[in-house]
């Protein structure tokens, strides 16, 4: 809101920003950033501290949004000064500047520009970027007036961080009506091209009993839809973002210069994403835009099969995608602040958590199970093992590790983030087996269930 015009101030020399040497280096700041200290007589600006006047003179300050930081991060103006923030936006994807007195920028698209008034400073102002999770990423800026202390650093938190999380019960029953998500593996498809249409939804799902997430999402579950291919198979992807940010996404089963198919794409955009799978995996899929972490984290990732050579039948074929949840407030999206300082409240099969615990996968006596395990993270190890079986067959990050013919067994499949790999065996005896990560903190937070063998 501007306050009446006042009377023209008297002309006055432009206000420096500090003695000789300052002075020196702000020539070349000025070069580099384009800043420009100048005398208005525009109307009195609003105050951003009510306890400051306006002294006539307006300093204007040029920052650029790039590689999710301002450039400049910290402005000093002379306590009563107007300040002026000419905002360039030269990253990939929108960004905004808000000041914590409530002034804000409109979004800026790549290579845009906006002109925000912050009014008169007289004391320490913080700014940021109000995009989901771009403020906890770093897009963090501070104005501040000659002399003052250093500012403390403000944590941060975008909306997601706000209210209380739910609390998730790793061993509460789903109601009655629960379904679990089908992990059975999808046959290999037929022909060589396989074309498919992934859509970026933001949907609110149940991800634990009574527990309900904002997800963002690959065709409105997490994880996304479980792909197949052979070696030679040629993927043509079509990534439509129906959400209300900008989106990517990265395909590990591929190898190309990510520059333009994994791009971030606005909101109503849509690209194409064509590689010809050469190696043999279960290979993650995700959102490839910053802040990764959070976009991972709240429900953009998935997997893509690709078969060995050759690989024999089995009785049952199951996927499990491990992940981790970071609950923000009820139907909200996850919080970035527990993601970055790696606090799950719970780690989950498929997206949900210990749903296999209450709907377990099934195979009968006999049967040669082979289970697909991929480690979505963000940032959680895997140790996959079924209680009461030992592996004959292991197979991890593209490499056969054990066959049945070997003399040796194994009991566990180790997978970091982002890894993955297959183990069989062979369930000779009904009964109830089962299967968690053996990391036994994060079964205990859900990642767990059972194979009911009759």
């Amino acid at each position: 809101m501007t306050p009446p015009v006042p009377p023209q101030p008297p002309t006055a020399p432009v206000r420096p920003l500090g003695g000789v040497a300052t002075g020196l280096a702000l020539v070349l700041l000025a070069v580099l950033i384009g800043v420009a200290a100048q005398r208005v007589t525009a109307p009195a600006p609003t105050a951003a501290s009510s306890t400051v006047a306006w002294n006539g003179h307006t300093t204007t300050v040029a920052v650029t949004a790039d590689g999710m930081r301002f450039h400049p991060d910290r402005i000093t103006v002379p306590a009563g000064d107007r300040l002026i923030i000419n905002l360039t936006n030269r990253d990939r994807r929108r960004h905004d500047l808000v000041l914590a007195t409530g002034v804000k920028s409109p979004l800026v698209a790549s290579d845009g520009t906006a002109r925000v008034d912050a009014g008169v400073i007289g004391g320490v102002v913080e700014g940021w970027c109000s995009l989901p999770g771009h403020r906890q990423a770093g897009m963090r800026l501070t104005v501040t007036t000659t002399g003052a202390a250093e500012p403390a650093v403000a944590a941060g938190h975008d909306h997601a961080s706000a209210g209380t999380p739910p609390a998730v019960d790793a061993m509460a029953e789903p109601a009655a009506g629960f379904t679990a998500r089908d992990a059975a593996a999808p046959a290999p498809p037929a022909g060589r091209l396989h074309r498919i249409e992934l859509r970026v939804q933001e949907v609110q799902r149940e991800v634990a009993p009574g527990v309900r997430q904002r997800l963002w999402t690959f065709n409105g579950t997490a994880p996304g839809p479980v792909l197949r291919g052979r070696i030679g198979d040629t993927f043509e992807v079509t990534l439509i973002n129906d959400g209300s940010v900008d989106h990517g996404i990265d395909f590990h089963a591929g190898a190309l210069a990510p520059d333009e198919p994994m791009r971030p794409i606005e909101p109503g955009q849509r690209l194409t994403y064509r590689f010809t799978a050469t190696k043999a995996g279960i290979w993650m899929y995700h959102c490839s835009t910053m802040p990764m972490l959070l976009h991972i984290g709240n429900g953009m990732y998935g997997a893509v099969i690709i078969d060995p050579p050759d690989l024999p039948a089995a009785d049952r074929e199951y996927v499990l995608v491990q992940s981790e949840l970071y609950l923000g407030p009820d139907g909200e999206p996850g919080d970035l602040a527990k993601m970055q300082a790696e606090r799950p409240d719970a780690v989950v099969f498929n997206g949900y958590v210990s749903q296999y615990a209450h709907r377990p996968l099934t195979a009968a006596a006999g049967d040669r199970v082979r289970i697909w395990v991929l480690n979505a993270g963000p940032n959680r190890g895997s140790a996959f093992h079924v209680v009461g079986a030992q592996f004959d067959t292991l197979y991890r990050e593209g490499r056969w590790q054990l066959r049945p013919a070997d003399p040796g067994a194994a009991q566990v499949l180790d997978l970091p983030p982002a890894a993955g790999g297959f183990v069989e065996t062979v369930l000779a005896e009904p009964g109830h087996y089962p299967f968690l990560s053996h990391l036994v903190a994060d079964a205990d937070r859900g990642a767990r269930g059972t194979i009911e063998v009759r």
